[in-house]
C-alpha cells in the first residue's frame, strides 16, 4: 500500500488518532530516559515526536519508505536522524537501539516477518521491539464504521480486517515466528471527539491508505451511499470515536 500522499492529508485522516496513540504505545514499550529508539514506518512523525520528547531528538532515529513523509518528519524534527528506507532493509547496524517501534505499520509492511526480523536485528539483546495495529477484525478501528458501511454497499469490498496483526493474537504469532522472546500482547485505547460528521468523513476523500484508495474507485452514487450509511452508524454530533489497537512487545 502506497502512502505517497501529502503529510497534511495523512495528519487529517489518521494522524489525529496516531498522535493520541503514541504516548500510550510508548508507555507500553517502556520508553524511558537514557534509551536510544528507532521509529520504523514513522510517517510524518507522530510517534517520532513522542520519542523525541521523552528521550531527546539526538537519541531518536526514524525510517519510512514514503518520500513526502520523510520530508515532513525531517522538517518537523530536524535533530532526529530521519531516513528513507523500507522496513525490510533498515539502514542501521546490529544492536543499535534499546527500543525499536512500529506504530500502525506492520499490516502495511511488504513482508511483516522480514520487517520484524530487521527490527529485532537493530535492537540490542534484552531491548524491546514493539508494534501496534488497529483492531480491524474486532471493528474497533477509528474507521471501522466506514468498512461496515462499505460492506453493505459492496459485498466484494476488501477491508483491512485480514491484514497482518489486525486481530487478537496475531502479532504474538508473528513475534514468535521471528524468535522474539518474552512476548506480551494487549490492546491500547484512544478516544477523540469530533465536532461534526464532516470532520470524520472528509479525510476519506484525501485518498490516504486502503480506505481512501477505495473511495477513489467509487462512482459518485456509491460514495454517497457509503457516506450516508456511515452517518447513520455514527448517529449524531459531536462524534466520539473510541478505538483500540493490538500491541505486542518482545525482546531479541
Amino acid at each position: 500500500m502506497s502512502f505517497d500522499v501529502a503529510a497534511d492529508s495523512y495528519d487529517r485522516f489518521m494522524g489525529r488518532y496516531s498522535a493520541l496513540l503514541a504516548p500510550t504505545f510508548a508507555d507500553f514499550a517502556g520508553v524511558r530516559a537514557g534509551q536510544r529508539a528507532l521509529d520504523v514506518g514513522c510517517g510524518p512523525g507522530a510517534l517520532t515526536a513522542e520519542l523525541a520528547a521523552r528521550l531527546g531528538p539526538e537519541a531518536v532515529a526514524a525510517v519510512d519508505p514514503s518520500e513526502p513523509f520523510v520530508a515532513a518528519a525531517t522538517a518537523r524534527h530536524p535533530d532526529v536522524d530521519v531516513r528513507r528506507a523500507s522496513s525490510d532493509d533498515i539502514p542501521h547496524p546490529d544492536d543499535a537501539f534499546d527500543v525499536t517501534m512500529a506504530q500502525l505499520v506492520v499490516h502495511f509492511m511488504p513482508d511483516p516477518l522480514a520487517g520484524l526480523s530487521e527490527m529485532a536485528r537493530v535492537t540490542r539483546a534484552g531491548g524491546v521491539v514493539a508494534v501496534c495495529v488497529w483492531d480491524f477484525a474486532g471493528e474497533r478501528a477509528p474507521i471501522s464504521a466506514f468498512w461496515q458501511a462499505a460492506r453493505k454497499v459492496d459485498a466484494d469490498v476488501q477491508d483491512e480486517s485480514k491484514l497482518p496483526g489486525a486481530w487478537a493474537g496475531h502479532l504474538t504469532e508473528l513475534f514468535e515466528v521471528v524468535g522474539l522472546r518474552d512476548v506480551q500482547e494487549t490492546d491500547l485505547l484512544v478516544s477523540i471527539e469530533l465536532p461534526t460528521f464532516d470532520d470524520w468523513w472528509e479525510p476519506f476523500e484525501l485518498r490516504v491508505g486502503p480506505a481512501g484508495a477505495y473511495v477513489g474507485t467509487l462512482a459518485e452514487e456509491e460514495r454517497a451511499a457509503i457516506r450516508e450509511r456511515c452517518k447513520r452508524i455514527l448517529a449524531g454530533e459531536p462524534i466520539t470515536v473510541t478505538a483500540a489497537a493490538w500491541a505486542a512487545r518482545g525482546s531479541p
